[in-house]
């Protein structure tokens, strides 16, 4: 498979939505690119007492609406491209759901499975360090993204109240909740892929209730939408992780399937499963859903034309590539964006830091229906900028939408050098 570049990748996405918008050339370049980027070195003391060097990042790719927002990730992987376009994503995404913040976002180049907890804390506390200048309750609030959560989250918390000598718990999101988390937070980036999942099917004039589904990735977004979409009446017959896919025609136990990783580490082996796969074989798989949930380039041009399901509701960011995004167009396969789709993450988010600045605790039910009613309303208006400006996808539909709101809040400021 052809690698992508996902900063090319946004570039590209914005200039399509750029062609349905009365925005000035000069105005949609400058939405184009970061606003600022972070790039340290960290040097942390191992357990053996010798020092190991860190590359990390963080992006503020823009705060015309609020603050910027967006997680930290530990990858191997991490890039500077990938941080920036994954910040540029956030933008966009809190502007779809029509919240205040801006986008950022954070990594550090690790494998986390190399490392004890300890040197994770020292790792995580060195960065929170570097970071302390930036982020803030009204600058900057970062948050849980691929292998951190709430752990990571507390340990930068606690780093940054002890230097600034203050309590802010809303200075990060995605904490646990005895540490100043919501309720909902755990299920949020799920629970939305589903509520996109049944509203696409209702929007199609389609029944989600015996809806066959196929799931790629079964880390906390891809599991959880799996077993969400399957309260519905859906049948998940197919799920994957990094150690390859399990099938079963009649379907699976989503459930039963994530408590079984819990235990063994992968979904592969589970007993209720007929046939093991590749995740390219789950890519290309006869359904009537598709969810990938994994990284981003998932499916490139050429996958795409394999691609066999009707609709796909991308849990993940960035899975398809823009080449992907047209072939399915061509093709008539529905595609629910990821800056709606996995929108709950950051919602819920936001419901978090709108709870820290009160010092009042929401109920998860409370948290629940507001972002039912977020993500509903996100997708209504995604729906009709799709049927007003005759966009060739929702994915472009969603950047209209969402452009126009940045654009707006950044003219109704004003400029000033």
């Amino acid at each position: 498979m052809t690698q992508s570049n996902p900063f090319e990748n946004l570039q590209e996405q914005l200039d399509d939505a750029g062609e349905y918008l009365d925005v000035r050339d000069d105005v949609l370049r400058r939405l184009k690119h970061p606003e600022r980027v972070l790039e340290t070195t960290l040097s942390v003391e191992m357990d053996d007492g010798t020092i190991e060097t860190f590359t990390a990042f963080r992006s503020q790719f823009n705060g015309d609406r609020g603050p910027y927002k967006g997680g930290i990730r530990y990858h191997p992987g991490v890039t500077r491209d990938e941080v920036k376009a994954l910040s540029g994503w956030m933008v966009y995404k809190t502007a779809v759901v029509d919240i205040p913040y801006g986008g950022g976002k954070g990594g550090i180049v690790i494998d986390p499975s190399d490392y004890s907890e300890d040197e994770l804390e020292r790792i995580t506390r060195a960065f929170a360090k570097e970071l302390r200048p930036l982020i803030g309750e009204d600058k900057d609030v970062p948050a849980p993204d691929v292998n951190t959560g709430q752990r990571e989250m507390n340990w930068i918390k606690d780093t940054y109240e002890k230097l600034e000598n203050t309590t802010a718990p809303g200075v990060i999101t995605g904490k646990a909740l005895e540490n100043g988390g919501s309720e909902g937070r755990v299920e949020a980036t799920g629970r939305s892929t589903m509520f996109a999942a049944r509203e696409v099917f209702d929007y199609l004039d389609r029944d989600i209730e015996g809806a066959s589904v196929a799931v790629q990735g079964y880390g906390n977004a891809g599991s959880i939408a799996a077993y969400l979409i399957e309260d519905l009446g859906a049948n998940v017959v197919a799920v994957s992780d990094s150690s390859g896919a399990i099938y079963n025609e009649d379907g699976l136990d989503a459930r039963d399937v994530k408590e079984y990783k819990a235990e063994s580490g992968s979904v592969t082996g589970y007993d209720g499963a007929t046939e093991e796969m590749t995740n390219e074989d789950l890519l290309t798989l006869d359904v009537d859903l598709l969810v990938p949930a994994a990284l981003e380039n998932a499916i490139d041009g050429d996958l795409a034309h394999d691609v066999d399901a009707d609709v796909v509701v991308e849990a993940a960011n960035g899975p398809l590539t823009p080449d992907a995004d047209d072939v399915l167009t061509e093709r008539g396969i529905t595609v629910v964006p990821d800056i709606l789709a996995n929108a709950g993450g950051v919602t819920v988010s936001y419901f978090e830091w709108v709870q820290n600045r009160q010092r009042f605790q929401w109920t998860e039910q409370r948290v629940n229906e507001e972002l039912e009613a977020v993500i509903t309303d996100a997708f209504d208006a995604m729906t009709d900028a799709f049927e007003d400006t005759g966009a060739p996808n929702l994915r472009t539909a969603a950047y209209v939408v969402a452009v126009q709101r940045v654009v707006d809040a950044y003219e109704g400021s004003g400029s000033w050098p």
